[in-house]
């Protein structure tokens, strides 16, 4: 009789400790799937914002480029240049390459994302008609592919960007020269 009584309370605490342990795991699953969505949720919103900063820039709206940027944006370009810093740097920035190139429009754009990067492809051209950097305008176009990198903060503000292509690929096409 004392050796049944054992046997059942055994049994009772291992069903119940097998209980809590499903218990457990699926809070622990249900965790894990909440952040796993609210990741994903970050990564839609942060590429639908790169997006949307290039969408800008071929409106040539820069205000509105810079709408979901952090106050200290670094945008290093290529670097081959220095980077330019803070959102005002940064517009400016943008603001020659439209005096430069009126008609520069980005095409076929398509992003990925991991993590707190983005980047987003496309097929950029554009006519040098304006002066830029010293340089004499040629009313010559440029054609070119290029990756621009974007890295979010937490808050998903855009932290930095970079680009692939260096800007020597536009001057070979537009055939300008540095002073």
């Amino acid at each position: 009789m004392t050796k049944s009584i054992l046997m059942i309370a055994v049994i009772a605490f291992i069903a119940i400790g097998c209980n809590n342990q499903s218990t457990s795991g699926s809070s622990t699953d249900s965790t894990s799937t909440a952040t796993t969505a609210s990741k994903t949720d970050m990564t839609s919103e942060n590429k639908a914002k790169a997006l949307a900063l290039l969408e800008a820039f071929n409106k040539h709206d820069a205000s509105l480029a810079f709408k979901d940027a952090a106050p200290d944006i670094v945008d290093y370009g290529d670097g081959s240049t220095p980077p330019a810093k803070g959102i005002d740097s940064c517009k400016a920035f943008m603001q020659s390459y439209f005096a430069a190139f009126p008609d520069i429009k980005g095409e076929n754009l398509m992003a990925i994302a991991e993590g707190n990067h983005v980047a987003v492809f496309g097929d950029w051209s554009g006519t040098f008609k304006g002066q830029m950097m010293g340089m004499k305008p040629t009313g010559k176009q440029f054609k070119m592919k290029d990756v621009d990198l974007f890295t979010f903060s937490e808050k998903g503000q855009i932290i930095d960007h970079h680009s692939v292509q260096s800007m020597q690929t536009i001057l070979s096409q537009v055939a300008a020269a540095m002073k």
